[in-house]
């Protein structure tokens, strides 16, 4: 039974009966988004979870970055969020400054038109700090550029090393480059990569950094890799009160290769639902690696058949359509009616999402959408 008729039922049922209107975009419906807590929450102080992909590394796979692809995504597998990973070392942005930028904006660009939101992470691979100039040139850049836009979000640091300590080395080299951004875009939430590849999220809660509003701290995971101790460590961050975002998850192992677990890639999805954390899966490229979401030689334009998918990208297009539909598809209806004794009268619902069940008040009254039903 589609999620849209089984809401209206369970109204129905309640003494209520709801009209479909078009369906917003992502960004339509929620806004600036910001910190309440150890929660991402939209422009109602609703929390929210968002699903989609991150983008391979920028110099090596260009032909993805671009508005084509983003809409397809968008379209066909319903992510409502999006990654550029705009490559640091490698040919990328030190070389080429001008150049990546153009492939951050063209992708930002895209998402703002289609009503995403983006991560534009710097993907430093490195110690950050011993190229403090060029990371702020590159947020001074995009902030000044994207001051006013609700969609756009900035992961500072992409992977720090379990060699870099977090009080001594990352948290100050994300103190200095929060300030570079909040000078020109003072609300947009700022992502901050913690140690160990972004697993030691745990120890970024014992000492996180309070120099500024709307920090959320980047986790990433390889569920053939990083099982229950992780998530061990994720829940741990989440009671300390600090809030999280999956910039890179996926069902391979750490190295992108090895073996596909999707068993434990669902039980990570059924945290992150229970939490709503979201997340954006590793990654849109056409490689034969196991983490690669297309076979070697799909279009850098969307447009893929089943035939172009590999098994990673074949599970993870069903679990973001599934699930982002199911949000969209209830979050459509914006009114609704109370029929009493045969009287109907209008009233507002807000949209509330939390605990990996759709939650929605219509004037004061709880609708839960229950699985099974």
């Amino acid at each position: 039974m589609k999620t849209q008729t089984r809401f209206a039922l369970m109204a129905l049922a309640s003494g209520l009966a709801l009209a479909s209107v078009e369906a917003q975009t992502a960004v339509a419906m929620h806004g600036r988004l910001s910190v309440q807590g150890n929660r991402i929450v939209d422009k109602n102080g609703a929390p929210v979870q968002f699903r989609g992909m991150a983008l391979y590394w920028s110099q090596w796979k260009p032909a993805f970055y671009n508005a084509a692809c983003l809409k397809w995504l968008r379209d066909d597998w319903k992510c409502n969020i999006i990654r550029a990973t705009m490559a640091v070392g490698s040919g990328g942005y030190q070389a080429n400054p001008d150049k990546e930028m153009a492939k951050a904006k063209a992708v930002v660009q895209a998402a703002i038109d289609l009503g995403m939101y983006v991560v534009v992470d710097f993907h430093e691979t490195g110690n950050g700090n011993n190229d403090l100039a060029t990371s702020k040139k590159f947020f001074q850049d995009l902030s000044q550029t994207y001051k006013d836009i609700p969609n756009i979000i900035y992961e500072t640091w992409n992977e720090p090393l379990s060699s870099h300590a977090w009080a001594s080395v990352i948290k100050p080299y994300h103190e200095a480059i929060i300030p570079v951004i909040r000078a020109n875009d003072p609300e947009n939430l700022i992502l901050c990569g913690t140690r160990s590849w972004d697993q030691d999220v745990d120890e970024a809660a014992k000492n996180p950094i309070t120099s500024s509003k709307n920090i959320v701290y980047t986790l990433h995971f390889y569920a053939a890799t990083h099982k229950q101790s992780f998530r061990s460590k994720a829940q741990a961050a989440l009671d300390n009160g600090i809030p999280l975002l999956v910039t890179e998850g996926g069902a391979s192992e750490a190295t992108g290769n090895g073996k596909l677990d999707t068993t434990e890639m669902r039980r990570w999805t059924t945290f992150l639902d229970q939490n709503s954390v979201s997340w954006m899966n590793w990654s849109v490229a056409d490689l034969g690696e196991t983490s690669a979401a297309l076979k070697p030689g799909a279009s850098g334009n969307g447009g893929w058949n089943a035939g172009n998918l590999s098994a990673s990208g074949t599970w993870v297009r069903e679990e973001i359509r599934t699930k982002n539909s199911a949000i969209a598809g209830i979050m459509e209806m914006t009114k609704a009616f109370r029929v009493d004794q045969g009287r109907v009268t209008e009233v507002n619902a807000v949209p509330v999402f939390s605990d990996g069940v759709h939650a929605y008040d219509v004037s004061g009254q709880r609708i839960r959408i229950l699985p099974g039903l």
